[in-house]
């Protein structure tokens, strides 16, 4: 159904068309030569005397398709400090990093898309699996992040962060793009108006830059209807995919491998997602969305090759299908003649899993199952809010209330039961304006992350059978965080400081079937953002931000937190040539990180530079990405763990395992928008 294949190469070279640079609100196909200011990641918006943190923002991105993407993903990293990864295929959710969290696959950082939330509790693979790789980032209008859990509003998967996706109402114009490139790389992409609202397709295909074909195809549908006071939205997706997962060191250092081959050539996946949902128009004083999801994963995987089974190997595969109904929303009273303002919300949720389970297999064939279990989780929340505002100072007093039940029935009755739990969140945010330009911050406040719900019953570990102990089903996050934003005419800037300690970093496990506890953990960091136009049509940006993050105590392993990045630098400078052309230069680099708790295993710190240009004529653009410019061998993401490959000890062997950076790469565009 998905293959366009190399059509959409061969449409590439022919069909006009790409919008140049981004202007504020709207991704337009022509930029006259009187506007000269042109922006790397969209326009980030002034915050003072609005916003509560000086870590939270927002970006308008006009024309997205202008900044340089490897994969979808990569739209969330417009979030200064966040870092978006991948370990295995594209059609698998990304890897996660902020303030000093390997947050996996979206463990506490949420992200939601017109109001309904897209991160997955109770997972096949991971808890609050969050894959985006349905979302056009042509079609996305604004994206609004926080960091800390200082925000009533914002619930489930939050402690180390959130942001919310929203999409164009309507197009400033129609458009058809397509792009092509190497490793067989063609994408096709199509917004059109319909009445109140708009249509938009995507579709992909690649056979990657690795020695396995990965065989993409996948395709995305999105629609959005004004109907009266509401929108109506609703999302296809569908993909599959072959995967070259993370790779032993030894195995490339020794010949077997090359940095681009893999073990298990029959690792892959594939997955869907439809969403219906209708939300009322918000606006600062109301907001209601409701919503359905109906979702499926299959993905196998093998990071262990022969070390568990010597004979037909390690692959697992892991499924599930839900279905998810849900809704959210708040009102707010402003008293006449008042400092006061006062808002109130709601949110409930029902995730309905009729099978999630994990399976042994050879090239993808199903030879046991591990565990298999239905499960039904239902979750309400109410927060309210009181804000004061006098004068060049402002103050949120907030609380939210989170309340959760799971009923688990599981292939073995010793893992079947049901359970509640409850939790409180106090939230405080501080403002002071100091001038027009300056505005000082202080915050605390209390968030969590949900547990899965199978850990929260379990009695014994679903192939051992030995004894284990049940988890609560909330995990809380305590964070304070200072700083101060400073806004004048071409500048922006902020810097903030921040301490987050979680009372236990409980995570279920997807590839063993079972939850895992660690010990309290402490996050101290800083980050710096700054944006810079040091005269029209040129613009520089800047994010630096640092973490030190351990586990508390003396742990007798070591304290040290793995895949905790020591630092995360983000960079970009965007320049209007003459009035048809613009260029775009991005930097990316993570700092090392221990990959075990003792520091004796370490990651490299990484730097990927992607390059953009873009020439207009009429109402047609032109644009070739040139991705990993200076061709990094730098790695995506590093491991440390014991695995076996034939011929090695039973025990196998501790090593690092990486996924490198995808070699250089050239993709042209053209855009056509009428």
């Amino acid at each position: 159904m998905l293959r366009v294949g190399r059509l959409v190469w061969v449409i590439a070279l022919f069909v006009p068309g790409l919008a140049t640079a981004a202007v504020e609100d709207a991704p337009v196909a022509t930029v006259p030569s009187e506007v000269a200011e042109v922006y790397v990641w969209g326009k980030r918006e002034g915050r003072i005397g609005a916003a509560a943190s000086a870590s939270e923002g927002q970006v308008s991105y006009g024309a997205f398709a202008n900044r340089p993407l490897l994969r979808p993903g990569e739209l969330a990293e417009v979030v200064p400090g966040l870092a978006v990864s991948q370990h295995s295929g594209t059609g698998k959710a990304n890897q996660y990093f902020l303030r000093g969290f390997n947050l996996d696959h979206g463990t506490d950082f949420s992200i939601s898309l017109d109001g309904v939330p897209l991160n997955l509790r109770t997972h096949a693979h991971g808890q609050g699996y969050l894959d985006v790789n349905g979302v056009t980032p042509e079609l996305v209008q604004t994206i609004d992040y926080r960091k800390g859990p200082y925000f009533a509003e914002a619930g489930d998967f939050s402690a180390a962060g959130s942001a919310a996706f929203r999409t164009f109402p309507s197009l400033p114009q129609n458009f058809l793009q397509a792009q092509g490139g190497e490793t067989g790389f063609g994408r096709l992409v199509a917004g059109l108006n319909v009445g109140e609202g708009l249509v938009g397709l995507d579709l992909t295909t690649s056979r990657g830059p690795w020695d396995r074909d990965e065989n993409l195809r996948k395709g995305s549908l999105f629609g959005r209807f004004g109907v009266g006071d509401w929108s109506i939205s609703a999302l296809a997706y569908d993909a599959r995919w072959n995967s070259t997962d993370q790779i032993p060191a030894r195995a490339v250092a020794s010949g077997q491998l090359s940095r681009l081959g893999t073990v298990d050539t029959t690792d892959g996946g594939k997955t869907s997602r439809f969403i219906v949902s209708a939300r009322r128009h918000p606006d600062s004083e109301s907001d209601t969305v409701v919503y359905l999801q109906r979702y499926s994963l299959n993905l196998w995987s093998n990071f262990t090759y022969f070390l568990v089974d010597p004979a037909n190997g390690d692959q697992f595969e892991q499924a599930e299908d839900r279905w998810i109904v849900g809704a959210s929303g708040y009102r707010t009273w402003r008293p006449a003649q008042s400092d006061w303002s006062f808002r109130a919300g709601a949110e409930a949720r029902l995730d309905d899993i009729g099978k999630v389970g994990l399976y042994r297999t050879r090239a993808r064939q199903r030879m046991s199952t591990d565990r298999q279990d239905e499960v039904r989780e239902a979750s309400a929340a109410l927060w309210g809010q009181a804000s004061w505002s006098s004068g060049p100072l402002r103050a949120t007093l907030g609380l939210r209330g989170d309340a959760i039940h799971v009923d688990v029935n599981s292939d073995n009755r010793a893992n079947s039961g049901h359970a509640t739990d409850a939790l409180f969140s106090p939230k405080l945010t501080l403002a002071w304006r100091l001038s027009p330009s300056v505005e000082l911050y202080a915050d605390a406040g209390r968030g969590y992350h949900s547990n899965d719900a199978r850990g929260a019953v379990q009695t014994v570990a679903p192939v051992a059978l030995t004894a284990v102990d049940r988890v609560p089903l909330f995990s809380a996050a305590d964070g304070v965080e200072a700083g101060l934003r400073y806004e004048t005419g071409a500048l922006k800037a902020s810097l903030s400081i921040w301490a987050l300690r979680l009372a236990s970093e409980l995570v279920y496990v997807g590839d063993a079937g079972e939850t895992e506890s660690t010990d309290e953990t402490d996050r101290l960091g800083a980050e710096f953002l700054l944006s810079w136009s040091p005269r029209p049509g040129i613009n520089l940006d800047f994010s630096g931000a640092t973490t030190r993050a351990r586990y508390r105590g003396d742990p007798p392993g070591g304290d040290r937190i793995p895949n905790a990045l020591e630092y995360v630098v983000t960079a970009g400078a965007t320049v209007r040539v003459n009035p048809d052309s613009v260029a775009q230069v991005t930097l990316r680099r993570l700092g090392p990180a221990p990959l075990i708790e003792d520091n004796s295993a370490r990651s490299s710190s990484s730097t990927v530079v992607n390059l953009a240009y873009a020439y207009t004529f009429g109402p047609t653009v032109i644009s070739l990405d040139v991705l990993n410019l200076l061709d990094s061998r730098d790695n995506d993401i590093t491991y440390f763990y014991a695995s076996r490959l034939p011929g090695e000890p039973a025990e196998g062997v501790d090593d690092i395992h990486f996924h490198p950076l995808e070699p250089r790469q050239l993709r042209v565009t053209v855009r056509y928008a009428f």
